[in-house]
């Protein structure tokens, strides 16, 4: 496997490289890339799942956009250390019957020599909105454009 830059020790800048670089992938909806920011043994803990392992973690994200549908993620760096980061996220998203959330959450990520993800642990709550109350309306599946902007300006 390659480097995955920005490599740790991680600095202001480079933490909110790697923050938007996994955004970006999230947004895309695709399993097996955002699979490979990973580490083949990576152990994740996501709400009440923990699960190890790049085809674990592809698995885990066809289920999870199977269900979070119009799914749109922004994540922005809260803490960093070394080779951790720690970031808040929140996304949107609908379940098949049109019901919209805004699910916001807490990562705490640990980074091997390569930049590769080794561990992630996550907690996430889901609040039902209004479709009319969605913040984030960029196209999907796609990044989140530059001059939209992130959590603390939208007050989230």
């Amino acid at each position: 496997m390659t480097a995955r830059p920005p490599l740790p020790p991680y600095t202001a800048e480079t933490a909110a490289q790697k923050a938007r670089a996994a955004e970006d992938a999230w947004n895309s909806r695709d399993p097996d890339r955002v699979a490979l920011a990973y580490t083949e043994d990576s152990r994740w803990r996501n709400r009440a799942e923990f699960f190890t392992g790049r085809e674990a973690i592809a698995a885990f994200l066809r289920r999870k956009w199977a269900k979070e549908l119009d799914y749109r993620l922004i994540k922005e760096v809260w803490a960093w250390q070394g080779n951790r980061i720690a970031v808040r996220f929140v996304y949107e998203w609908h379940d098949d019957s049109g019901t919209w959330f805004r699910s916001h959450g807490n990562e705490n990520w640990e980074f091997d020599a390569d930049g590769l993800m080794a561990q992630r642990h996550a907690s996430i709550n889901d609040v039902p909105i209004r479709e009319a109350e969605r913040q984030f309306h960029w196209p999907a599946p796609g990044p989140r454009p530059a001059d939209h902007p992130g959590l603390t300006v939208l007050g989230l």
